[in-house]
This record gives C-alpha cells, structure tokens and sequence, in this order.
C-alpha cells in the first residue's frame, strides 16, 4: 500500500560546503579551461577540439543518466533508491552546461567532422545518398533540439519533484510516473540519432547496427559511478544515514556490476560481428584502433570498464564496503572518460596524446560539472518529502 510519507528536511546540508563544493571553483575551472582552450587552438586546433567533445560527451552522459536512473526509479515503483532519490535529481542540472559545451562544437566542426567540409559525398557512395542528413545546419538543429527536449524534461522532473517537497498529494507522484514515461520513448529515440550526429559520423563511411546500444550502456554506467560516488561520499560524511544503509549499497554495487557486464556484451558483440563479418565498411573502424599507436589504450578499455570492476565487484561483501564502492565508481568514470575519447581521438588524430591540454579541460569540465551538481544539492533537502516508497526505503532488507 502506498502511504505518503514526510521526512524532516535536512539542515545540515543547507550549504554548498556540506555537500563538498566551493565558491572558488567554478572561477578556477573557468580560467584554467579559457587558458587551456585558447593555447590549444592556437596550436593544435584539432587535439583541442577532440578533447571538448569527449568532455563534454562525458557531461552530457553524467546529465543523463541521472535522469534515466530517475525515469527507472518511477516507471519500476522502486522503493529502494526513494532515499537517493535527490543526487540523481542534482546530476539533471548539468544539462544546462553541457548544452552549450555540445552545441559549441559547430566552431570546431572542421576539424571533426568530415561531412561538415563536404568531404563524405566525395568519399562514399553510401554516404552520398544521405548527404542530406549530414548538412551543417540540419545537423546542428537537430543538435539543439534534442538538448532542449531533454533540458524541458529536466525541468519538469524536478518541478514536481520540489512541489512534492511542500504537498502530499500524490498526484505529484503520479505526474513523475508520466513524465518519466514520455521521457524514456523520447530518450531512446533522440539519444541514438543523437549518437550517431556527434560520434558516429566521425567517420562517415562506417557502420554499426548497435552502436547507439553501446553508447548508451556506457551512459548507465556513467551514470550509476557517479550517484554511488556521491551516495558513498555523502554517507560517509554523515549524510543520509536515516535511509542508507549496507543493503542499498549492495544494491548500487549490484547496478554497477550489471552494467559494467553489459556493457562487456555489448563491446564483444560489436567486435566479434564485424570481425566475422570482414566487411571494408565495417572493419575501419577497429583496424585504425588496433593500429600499433592504439592498440594498448585499445586493449586497457575492457579492462578499466570491466575486467576490474568484474573482479572487485564479484564478491557479495565488496558490494556493501563503502570504500570499495567509491574507488571501483572511481576507476569506471574514469573508464568512460578512455571509453568516450577512444569513439572520437582516434577519428581525428594520428596518436593518442594525455598530457597537460587533456588534464585541464577535464579539469575545466568535471569542476564546473561538480560545482553544479553540488549546488544543486544544497538548494534541497537530500531526502525527498512525502515520498510514497520512503517508509519501505528505510525498512530495505528488514
């Protein structure tokens, strides 16, 4: 039986301090990223302009998989995550910082995307015949369309959630239930055209049948790291103690284990498909990234996002050990960060590079990403008010 539930709102945390954030550092991240920015495009246009898409890919992912992991919560009436409710809530506000980190790609267009210099008619034949979809300002409307459409999403998902916050009426709940709903159709169908205009295209004469799938099992992965980082970071802080527990831990540690699995599936079903298949179109793909100058960053992807989460995580009491959890969340956003940069660096450069260029716009990137997550946070109470699954959240396992 679903009975409303209300929770004092917690005042420890009225504050960006509590939550780990600092006015001084969206001004740092800021100047840092300017710096790093303009140095790069004035000496490598093209490793400065592949960077910022894998940066800001990896923003817009973080964005949405809270937002997805929100949708999940709602459609399957889950009881469980009801008191981690409000970090994935907080991870919807990067979408208003990673829109305009996406759309800003349209200055760096040359130097990305052969199609955007009317190279792939030339090119391929296929490729041709679609040239009207590959236009700079289709492509980019389409851009901004989809981000508008998962920012309107955003909005309303988290208006009724506050109103919620102030009313026990149900209806509330039941408007989450619809709009989540409507948000996961629209979500799977703009999310994989949407994969396509910013990743895909890359290289234009390639194909792959599942690679929206692909991208969007490393966005829940992406996603579900970070609300366990911040759900074991917060507990230990003293937070949510009142409905966290080793049982929702488990839970997270489980997710994290699914996906991470998934996402496995998903990389070998690519790979051994279109080495079966030996098709020129597909095969370009993998023959310039098990290139001697990729091959090993190649090889460290399965490893990072999976072989070592696989491993930590197999065992039940790794699951429910809070410092497990937050360096295995570590290790996978960090993967997803090589996941990404291996879809798009080796489409416009010879050789992989990490140096200073790429640690400052990451920099830039997740400390902007971090603060609006953070603040976000503080302007609410963490656990949510009136929330018909948050007697059973709290009882979890018992």
């Amino acid at each position: 039986m679903i009975t409303s539930v209300r929770v004092e709102p917690d005042t420890t945390v009225a504050h960006h301090a509590a939550v780990g954030a600092h006015p001084w550092l969206p001004v740092v991240a800021s100047i840092v990223g300017a710096v790093a920015i303009g140095i790069g495009l004035a000496h490598d246009p093209v490793r400065t302009w592949s960077n910022l898409l894998v940066d800001g890919f990896c923003v817009l992912s973080l964005a949405l998989g809270g937002m997805v992991f929100i949708a999940v919560h709602h459609l399957s009436d889950a009881a469980w995550s009801a008191g981690i409710r409000r970090v994935a809530e907080a991870m919807m506000c990067a979408l208003p910082i990673a829109a305009p980190m996406m759309l800003a790609l349209f200055f760096g267009r040359g130097s990305l995307y052969t199609w955007a210099v009317g190279a792939p008619a030339a090119e391929h034949e296929m490729v041709s015949t679609i040239s009207w979809y590959f236009t700079v300002p289709f492509i980019f409307t389409r851009m901004a369309v989809f981000l508008t459409t998962w920012m309107l999403f955003a909005v309303l998902m988290r208006r009724t959630s506050a109103r919620a916050d102030s009313s026990a009426d149900l209806i509330h709940h039941q408007r989450m239930v619809r709009y989540s709903a409507a948000f996961i159709g629209i979500f799977a169908l703009s999310f994989s055209l949407a994969t396509v205009d910013w990743l895909l295209s890359l290289d234009p004469r390639w194909t792959s049948t599942i690679f929206a799938v692909y991208v969007c099992s490393g966005l829940l992965v992406e996603g579900v790291a970070a609300i366990t980082l911040a759900v074991v970071v917060l507990h230990e802080r003293g937070h949510l103690a009142d409905v966290v527990n080793e049982n929702h831990l488990h839970d997270l540690g489980k997710l994290l284990f699914a996906f991470t699995t998934f996402w496995a599936y998903i990389w070998v079903s690519q790979y051994l498909l279109i080495w079966y298949g030996n098709l020129p179109e597909e095969t370009s793909h993998y023959a310039i990234r098990t290139d001697p100058s990729w091959v090993t960053a190649f090889l460290a992807n399965p490893i990072v996002n999976w072989l070592i989460p696989f491993v930590v995580l197999l065992p039940r009491a790794s699951k429910r050990r809070p410092s497990v959890l937050k360096w295995v969340a570590v290790v996978l956003l960090l993967g997803r960060w090589l996941d990404v940069y291996l879809l798009v660096a080796p489409q416009t450069m010879k050789a992989p590079a990490f140096g200073l260029l790429e640690l400052s716009i990451a920099f830039a990137y997740g400390g902007l990403t971090w603060h609006v997550v953070a603040g976000a946070l503080a302007r609410r109470p963490l656990v949510v008010q009136h929330d018909p699954y948050l007697y059973d959240c709290r009882r979890h396992h018992q």
